[in-house]
This record gives structure tokens, sequence and C-alpha cells, in this order.
């Protein structure tokens, strides 16, 4: 691996606010590494308010899309919300659903079928619109490209509001209103929004315009919390907000379904990490596994025990999930063992029988292994589908884009994309790819980075330290948790190997002639053991949490590397 120290931020700047707050300089120093200069500005970063919400009028077409809503309710139309299979879609539709039917009765839900429709707007989905009298399709989470489909619904008298946040096209489909941050006419300040964050910027404008107050949407804001730590999107700006308040709610008042899932986990209190590797895989197995109309079921599910019975088959669509994936995963790993394959800047894997619904998560998987942009493929009908990941820093939606002609459709983000293309175009895709990736990829992005804060001493770490480095949560992309650097430490005789295959590294650290010594552990860092043997002085790159033993709860390092 390799590590990178951030920056020093400017020392005056440190001091002033260290002094404002009352706090130590090196918490003033992540503040600053965060763009938090003032107390003003800090405040709104460890307090984050429903009042510091932008007003959702300032995306493009909002008026328009309530205008919309307002005349289908006002002339007893039939409404359909309408997302993707994913947790972000799934969360999507269940809120806005949910919350249309709370005033409005006319109100269907809608998920294409991974398999026999694929990501998106579909043809089959519109023609159940049509044929049920829905005269109105709200789009959440997808849409943007949708424009061939979006002209056959108008044909069927059809009308469209797409709530999407992923990237437009050259074109934007003619809908009745298209909502989406990253438009390039859109003026509205965050655009980092995920697809449940747009849908609940259209419920805030329709509380706006019906003088509804803010309060009465809370308890949604469990579902858009899921969906921004599933979506892997910036927990920054509007998203924090949206995430403090919404793990509130997922912790103090959640939700019959959420609740159904954490009874079976026995989890008390979730962190946006809980959220993402507890929550968002349950839901998708659904989607992956069955269909993503069982995950929508459940989160608007208000009845205890149905909500029991729901959660129960969706935890096993989730152990069926964790199986395909080691599956697929080992199969996966076989195809790069030829030597030509591992010499590659990408990673390009294929067999036509592998379960659709995983294909993504193997392709993570596939990263752990060979740190490069990966794409795993698989039969979905009569073409090949494939989802993509990246690396750090490495766009691979633009590649995707340079590879075009040899793909039909393609949509995602910066580092995670689906796409679909015809099987006599798998090699040249293929090769274009890498051609594509190697040309443009630093290659300093093909080894795994350690991004460090700042260096710390071991006696920095203290009660109080922690207690307001917790308040830097939610942590996510812009907002990481803290990692810390610290050298001079030196094992306290006891540090050994632990785990199956002895993978995990724990130990108990001092630093120089200091008497204070810390508990660590270093997950997979085992075959490093050899660092800490015999006295050996090395450094560490870590991160703080609490570790609970017998009742106790005391601060350990959670280590990331070290190295001599």
């Amino acid at each position: 691996m390799r590590w990178t120290l951030k920056p020093k931020p400017d020392s005056e700047t440190v001091s002033q606010l260290a002094s404002k707050l009352g706090v130590e300089k090196p918490i003033a120093s992540l503040l600053v590494q965060r763009g938090i200069e003032t107390f003003d500005e800090a405040k709104k970063f460890f307090r984050p308010s429903l009042e510091d919400l932008h007003d959702p009028y300032l995306m493009k077409d909002m008026d328009l899309a309530i205008d919309r809503i307002e005349k289908a309710i006002e002339n007893g139309e039939n409404i359909m919300v309408f997302g993707d299979y994913d947790v972000d879609g799934t969360t999507s539709v269940a809120l806005l659903s949910s919350f249309l039917k709370s005033f409005y009765p006319n109100v269907a839900t809608y998920i294409p079928d991974r398999y026999e429709e694929g990501y998106g707007v579909s043809y089959k989905g519109i023609d159940f619109a049509a044929d049920n009298d829905i005269t109105l399709i709200i789009a959440l989470d997808c849409g943007i490209k949708a424009i061939d489909k979006v002209a056959y619904a108008s044909e069927k008298g059809v009308d469209f509001i797409i709530c999407d946040h992923h990237r437009p096209g050259n074109e934007i489909p003619k809908a009745v209103a298209v909502l989406d941050p990253k438009r390039d006419d859109c003026e509205y300040p965050y655009k980092e929004l995920c697809g449940c964050g747009v849908g609940f910027k259209l419920m805030q404008a329709w509380a706006i315009k019906q003088e509804y107050p803010l309060d009465t949407l809370l308890p949604y804001l469990d579902l858009v919390a899921t969906a921004i730590g599933a979506d892997i999107v910036p927990i920054t700006g509007e998203n924090r907000v949206l995430a403090y308040h919404g793990l509130h709610v997922i912790n103090t008042a959640p939700r019959v379904g959420f609740q159904a899932i954490l009874d079976q986990v026995k989890k008390e209190t979730l962190t946006i990490t809980d959220v993402v590797f507890i929550l968002a895989p349950r839901i998708n197995a659904a989607g992956r596994m069955k269909h993503g109309l069982h995950a929508v079921n459940l989160l608007v599910e208000d009845d205890v025990e149905t909500a029991k019975q729901f959660a129960a088959e969706i935890e096993s669509y989730n152990s069926d999930r964790k199986n395909a994936d080691k599956t697929i995963t080992v199969e996966a790993l076989a195809q790069i063992e030829d030597p030509e394959e591992k010499e590659r800047f990408t990673t390009v894997v294929y067999q036509e029988n592998w379960h659709k619904g995983v294909i993504g998560i193997v392709a993570s998987r596939l990263i752990e292994t060979y740190y490069r942009p990966t794409l795993v493929f698989t039969k979905s009908g009569e073409k090949l589908a494939a989802s993509a990941r990246s690396v750090k820093g490495f766009d691979v939606y633009d590649a995707l884009e340079a590879c075009s002609e040899h793909i039909e459709q393609f949509g995602g983000h910066k580092y995670a994309a689906g796409l679909t293309l015809h099987e006599s175009e798998y090699e040249n895709f293929k090769r274009k790819f890498e051609e594509v990736v190697a040309a443009t990829i630093e290659k300093h992005m093909l080894v795994p980075e350690v991004s460090i804060d700042t260096e710390l001493n071991l006696v920095d770490i203290t009660p109080k330290f922690y207690r307001i480095l917790k308040q830097f949560a939610p942590h996510g992309p812009g907002n990481m948790s803290p990692v810390f650097l610290t050298q001079n430490l030196k094992d306290s005789g006891f540090g050994k190997c632990v785990g199956a295959d002895d993978l995990h590294l724990k130990c108990k650290v001092k630093q120089g002639n200091s008497p204070l010594s810390i508990d660590t552990i270093g997950f997979n860092l085992g075959p490093k053991c050899n660092l800490i043997t015999n006295a050996q002085i090395f450094k560490a790159a870590y991160s703080i949490d609490e570790n609970e033993w017998n009742g106790n709860i005391s601060l350990q390092l959670k280590l990331k590397d070290i190295s001599d």
C-alpha cells in the first residue's frame, strides 16, 4: 500500500479555530482540512440542521413537477412511482409512494425485473402503466437517458417526471419535468444528491407548496440516509444533514421494516457503516436474487408480524446472495490466473451462467485482489450485461464512454457503472477498454492508498479527543473517518497473530519512553507480524475506535497498515 499524507493546513488558521472552539490543535487541523475555518461553519458541521437544506425550487423544473402532481391529484389520475431494483431505487420508491399515499390513494409502485427488463425505465413498465390507466409516472434514480422510452410513453398518453442524479447525455428526455442537479442548466447549489435525495427534494417542495411543517418529513429520512450510505455519494453539505437526521430516525424510531431487520441482526445503535453493511445488503438482496418489490413491500409495511415475515424472506435472499458471490468470485479469480491477464491494467471477466444479481459485488471483490478497474460480465437474454467498479481516482464512466462504439448502453458514476453489449462485441470491448485504461490511468492509482489526515502522538488520544472525533460522523466520501500516522511505536511484547490462518494482528503499542499503551488490532495484517517482533520500532496508519470487552469500553487503534 502507498501512504499519502494530506497537506498540512495553514497553522495560523488552525490555531485561531482551536482557540475559538476550545479544542486541541489536531481537532482544529482536521476541521480546516475539511474546509471548516470559522465558528459558524464548525457549528453547522457538528450540529447539522434541517434549516440548512436548500430551497428545492432552486432545482431546474421543480415547479413544473409540483404543478403536474397537483394536476394529477385534482383530476383523480393514477400515478405510478417507478424506481430501480438497487437500494437507492427501492428506498426512493418506498419514500415517495408512502408519502403520496399519505394524502392521495391512487398511487401504484413499479420496480423493473433485473433479468427481464434490466436497468432503468422499461418499455414493459410503460406498457403496464398504459394498460392500467396510469397517466403519470414519477421515475426515481433513473430516466435521465431514457429519451426513446419517454417519447414512447408520451405516444401512449403517459407523462413522466424524472428524479435522477446520474450524469445526463447530450440530450435531456422530453418529460414534463426532469429533476437532476447534474444537468448543465440546473443551478441547484448541491450536486451530489442520490436518487432518493432528489425524491426527498420533490417531497420538500410539495411540503412548502402545501405549507406543511418540515418536521412532517422527518420520519422519511431513514430511507434517505440508507440510500446515501449505499450509493456511496459524498457525505458533505446537504447529504450530511440528511444522513445525520436519517441515522437519528433509524436509531430512535425506525420504520417497522427496518426494525424487523435489526431484530434479526441484534444491533442496537447503527452508524452509517452499519447501514452500508447491515441494512443495504439485505435491501439489495431482494432485487439481486428475487425482485426489488420485495424490498419496497418491507420498507412500507406497517404491520409488525407481516414485516417480520418479509424480513425473514429477505434474510434468506441475502444468504443466497452471499453463497453466489463467494462461488463466482472464486471462479472469476481463476480466470485471472492466466499470466497474460495478471499483467493487464484492467480486469474483464465473463461467464454466461454467473448470477446477474451479484456481479457488481464480485467486481468489488476482485479489486481487493487485483487493484485495477474491473468489469464482470454475464449473459442476460440475448446480450451480455456487466457491472463495472473502479479504483480511487480513476473515472470508469469516462473510460466506458471512450469504448461506446462497442457498447449498446451504459450508465453510472465515476466509480461504478453498468452496461450491456452484444456478445460479438465482447472481445473488441475488452481490448478497447484495456487500451483506454492503459493510456489514461496514472500508475500510482493501481496501488491501494492509505490517505492519512495528520500525524498524531499517542498522548493526544484522550477520551475528550475521541468524544469530539466521534462527532465528525456520519462518515463517507468527502468526510472519511480520520486516519492518523504515529511513528516510533513499539509493541509491549505480547503482540500476536489471531483469527483463522493467523490473518489478523493484535498488539498493545507504546511510543518512545511514554508509559502510555493502547490496544491495537490490524485486520488482514497478520503477514506483517514480523515488523513488531523483538521490540522493533515501527510506524502505523490507523483510525481510532472503541472496543467493548466484558462490559468494559476502551479506545483502540484500528490499523490500516504498518511499516518499519
